[in-house]
């Protein structure tokens, strides 16, 4: 059975930033999305400890454009500041993910059945997905529909190679790494044509520790919703969607 999807995405605003400066002041977005925002796009539509997604491409369909607006960030001392944001305005992208197994939750084994996840992710995704989507942060709200990877015209589809410098790929969290630390992970994205295809995770060039993490405990019944009989693949007794 199919283990894909593959997805539109769009919205008014995103913001795209390096973790490293979201610290404070004004921040402005990268000019192409993340793969960690992907993945949090995705998750949003369908997920669960038992399946771990991942992004193989991404269509970027509209011009890349940016908008400055004045806000009122919150000091972490208290109260308000002054300063400027620049979005990406009128984005729009095409993705396709799939997803495989988590080798480093064997305790979920029992869980893994690739037709009930896909079917559940496929109605998931015409149902505008599980939980609310947004480009990069909440206040850039978004909606994702079904679709088709090359059947919509990109601004980009015949405009040759763009790169993009060094920046931030995604977060290795210990579901992912199978250690008690949280990575950093960069790459030098490149677009061919108005695609992106993302390396894996693992094959990341520049690697940063974050800091110590434990992997979250998953028990069935109390913060976990599985089969009820382990190995059981036929006859399955359907999730709470």
């Amino acid at each position: 059975m199919e283990n894909a999807i593959t997805y539109r995405v769009y919205g008014r605003y995103a913001l795209f930033t390096d973790p490293l400066t979201r610290v404070g002041g004004e921040k402005s977005s990268l000019f192409v999305p993340t793969y960690q925002a992907l993945i949090g796009i995705t998750e949003s539509i369908y997920w669960k400890p038992t399946i771990r997604w991942k992004i193989d491409k991404v269509r970027v369909i509209n011009p890349i454009c940016t908008e400055s607006k004045g806000t009122r960030p919150i000091r972490y001392g208290g109260g308000n500041d002054l300063s400027y944001t620049t979005y990406l305005r009128d984005v729009v992208y095409i993705v396709k993910a799939h997803f495989e197994q988590n080798p480093n939750r064997p305790d979920l084994a029992h869980d893994y059945n690739e037709n009930k996840h896909y079917f559940i992710a496929k109605r998931c995704l015409e149902k505008g997905g599980r939980r609310d989507v947004f480009l990069g942060t909440r206040e850039c709200s978004a909606y994702v529909e079904q679709c088709e990877f090359n059947k919509e015209k990109g601004f980009y589809d015949s405009r040759g190679d763009m790169e993009f410098g060094l920046q931030f790929h995604s977060f290795s969290y210990p579901d992912y790494n199978g250690k008690d630390m949280l990575y950093a992970q960069f790459w030098r994205p490149k677009m061919v044509n108005g695609v992106i295809e993302f390396c894996k995770p693992e094959e990341c060039t520049v690697i940063k520790e974050v800091h110590k993490q434990g992997m979250k405990k998953f028990i069935e019944g109390r913060n976990f919703s599985g089969l009820n009989e382990p190995g059981l693949l036929d006859g399955y007794k359907e999730v709470q969607v």
